[in-house]
């Protein structure tokens, strides 16, 4: 696993929602704030969408953008001005009922695909909690391709239904996430964990840790495999981490066994040696550590969440 997939699987819960929309005339809709990540794609037409910061995005035809930390906001047809749209805007469920499948095409109107993820917001990676609030990605011609390659393939399976479709679009949805995010960290100029990426000796470290933590790794042999001084790897790695290779791997290990407990039924003392702990005790100390809880009580709870994002699904 590279730290990317790691991130999202760590998180992801469930299948993700979705929703066609068709909509025409003066509308603005209201969606609360929710633990998971949102995201529009612009099929036809034009809108807005205005988060509950105040800020403002401007939407095309083939814009997607992303919510990461399902901030409320509110999405309006572009004639709508921002300070109405907050007042007079409906529930987003009632939206919904109103643009549905039935809902005739408009020539003139506007379509969405819209949805959410479902997370776990209780262990979020660095790398996802730094995502901004907002992620806009334009529907430029010749930008971010891969992109714009699954975002046609979704309207292609929403168009018509086919055989394989049960499948084929909860797995697109999927890609589109990942997308998405890959889109974002090769724009942007800020946040850490891009830079950590870009970093040939940090990228290196990280990719060993995560494709083998339970491995008895030192700062030593992870210099070994980044191929720099150990020095020179401790420097680096916290830099642009924020946290020392053993720190993260010890961080990394428990979050690892959180996402074992909610996604298996394998025993504590199984999950303790995939992930490089030498017994349950070790483990359940330190899980307890760094989230105040038993691992079973984590089971328990996470089994509920999981349960939740289904239902929702």
């Amino acid at each position: 696993m590279d730290v990317v997939s790691d991130a999202i699987s760590a998180v992801h819960l469930g299948h993700p929602w979705f929703h066609r929309v068709r909509t025409s005339g003066s509308w603005c809709a209201r969606l609360d704030p929710y633990d998971g990540a949102g995201f529009y794609v612009v099929l036809k037409g034009t809108c807005r969408l205005r988060t509950d910061s105040g800020a403002l995005v401007s939407l095309g035809v083939g814009d997607a953008v992303l919510l990461p930390h399902g901030t409320g906001h509110v999405i309006a047809d572009s004639s709508v001005d921002a300070a109405v749209a907050a007042q007079k805007s409906v529930p987003f469920e009632q939206w919904l009922a109103e643009t549905g499948p039935g809902a005739r095409p408009d020539r003139d109107g506007t379509e969405i695909l819209c949805g959410k993820y479902w997370l776990d917001c209780s262990r979020m990676h660095p790398l996802m909690a730094e995502l901004p609030e907002v992620v806009h990605l334009p529907g430029r011609v010749g930008g971010n391709l891969e992109l714009r390659s699954a975002i046609d393939l979704l309207a292609g399976e929403l168009d018509e239904v086919r055989p394989g479709s049960c499948v084929a679009l909860p797995n697109l949805l999927d890609l589109l996430l990942v997308y998405m995010i890959r889109a974002w960290m090769s724009e942007t100029t800020s946040g850490s964990w891009p830079g950590a990426l870009g970093d040939p000796v940090t990228a290196a470290a990280l990719r060993a840790l995560h494709s083998n933590p339970a491995a008895q790794w030192s700062n030593d042999r992870l210099a070994a495999e980044a191929g720099v001084s150990r020095a020179t790897l401790v420097r680096r790695f916290t830099s642009l981490v924020g946290r020392p290779p053993m720190a993260y791997l010890t961080w990394w290990r428990v979050i690892l066994a959180a996402t074992l407990l909610r996604d298996t039924k394998e025993t504590l003392a199984t999950i303790a040696g995939r992930v490089g702990y030498g017994s349950p005790y070790a483990l359940s100390h330190a899980f307890e550590r760094e989230f105040g809880t038993t691992p079973g009580r984590y089971r328990a709870q996470a089994t509920g969440r999981t349960a939740s994002a289904a239902a929702g699904a």
